[in-house]
């Protein structure tokens, strides 16, 4: 069969030419590693694989041939309305519509108002049954944790799609990797809420980062894990074994109470670029930043504000993930406490993010 996968990196086209500039170089560069791996796995069953992202660049729909047998499309929820859009048009064609991503596990029931299957969890075998039995009007899931993942050299074709230019990296091609999935923690804003930690093969990781240096010596590796190194001494073991040429290229997510004592140079020395620790909240989620379940306030400022400064003695780029406007956020504390700490941390980037509902979270429940 013709199959399709597209994935939707943004809801709408590009307009003035600086966003334009952002989305073809910085954009793009957050493909996702799922709609790749089922690329992978369509290829592996003997189907033809055409493979795509929008990220605001011209019509979604010219992305990928109109005679399609089967279409994978894959977003946000932000982005949902552009894929429902999509799905419509290509129904029209009398093509299977899969829907897949964040969205659709958030919200399926929706999706199926427009797809003809929606997938929560998806592994190679759910892929097949799909593509064997093309069902209609269900939602699918794997309803099992990930094993494992097609290799970065299985997916070089997507890898220079979405992120290289003309057949070559530039300077800002970053390659998707996973070490792990889930999380051991259970905020109740997020979709892995509920979702165990689970440490994919180590040794598949070291054969997809020597990899990486042999042939792509200068592109940096995005770990899109919730929380890298939980598991520290194993993943970290690896970056250590891998040669890093020198350069500092690796972009990844923890908790600070992961990022402790010793570590920090151990992350350093292996080629650590940019980290992105979460905050959270001045009032909640105090055990991710290591103060302790009951700290908060000033108190909870004046640790975590130590914290990143002694991260920013070993890593050059660092991020505070920050959710504001939750219950708990009362009267002009929040908003002091987070002033006060990018004045302190002026190194830090900081990121403010508003409480969204996603289906299938305590905070969804709550909020409804």
């Amino acid at each position: 069969m013709r199959v399709g996968v597209l994935e939707i990196l943004r809801g709408d086209r590009t307009g003035h030419w600086t966003n334009k500039i952002w989305s073809s170089l910085i954009r793009r560069q957050y493909a996702s590693i799922m709609p790749q791996a089922i690329c992978v796995w369509c290829r592996q069953l003997g189907h033809e694989v055409f493979y795509a992202t929008y990220y605001g660049q011209e019509d979604p729909k010219q992305l990928l041939p109109n005679d399609l047998d089967v279409v994978f499309i894959s977003s946000h929820t932000q982005a949902s309305a552009l894929a429902y859009a999509l799905a419509k048009l290509y129904r029209q064609e009398k093509t299977l519509t899969v829907a897949g991503g964040p969205h659709s596990k958030s919200f399926p029931d929706d999706c199926l108002r427009f797809f003809d299957v929606v997938v929560r969890d998806c592994d190679k075998s759910l892929i097949a049954d799909i593509l064997g039995d093309q069902p209609r009007n269900q939602v699918v899931t794997s309803g099992q944790t990930l094993q494992s993942l097609p290799s970065v050299e299985e997916r070089m074709p997507e890898i220079r799609a979405s992120a290289f230019s003309r057949g070559s990296p530039h300077f800002s091609t970053t390659v998707p990797l996973l070490a792990s999935v889930g999380c051991p923690y259970s905020c109740d804003f997020c979709i892995d809420w509920d979702n165990p930690y689970a440490l994919l093969p180590v040794d598949a990781l070291e054969a997809d980062l020597q990899f990486i240096m042999k042939n792509f010596p200068t592109v940096f590796i995005a770990f899109h894990d919730p929380n890298l190194a939980v598991k520290f001494d194993q993943v970290v073991g690896v970056l250590e074994r891998v040669p890093h040429l020198g350069r500092k290229r690796y972009f990844m997510e923890s908790s600070l109470s992961t990022l402790r004592g010793s570590r920090l140079a151990r992350l350093r020395d292996a080629g650590c670029f940019y980290i992105a620790p979460g905050v959270e909240s001045w009032s909640a989620y105090s055990g991710k930043s290591g103060t302790g379940p009951s700290s908060s306030g000033r108190k909870k400022l004046h640790h975590v504000v130590e914290h990143f400064k002694l991260i920013g003695e070993h890593v050059p780029g660092v991020q505070a993930n920050f959710v504001f406007g939750l219950d708990v956020d009362e009267g002009e504390e929040p908003v002091e406490l987070t002033k006060e700490f990018m004045e302190r941390c002026p190194f830090v980037w900081p990121t403010i993010n508003i409480p969204t509902p996603f289906g299938g979270t305590p905070l969804y429940d709550r909020y409804l």
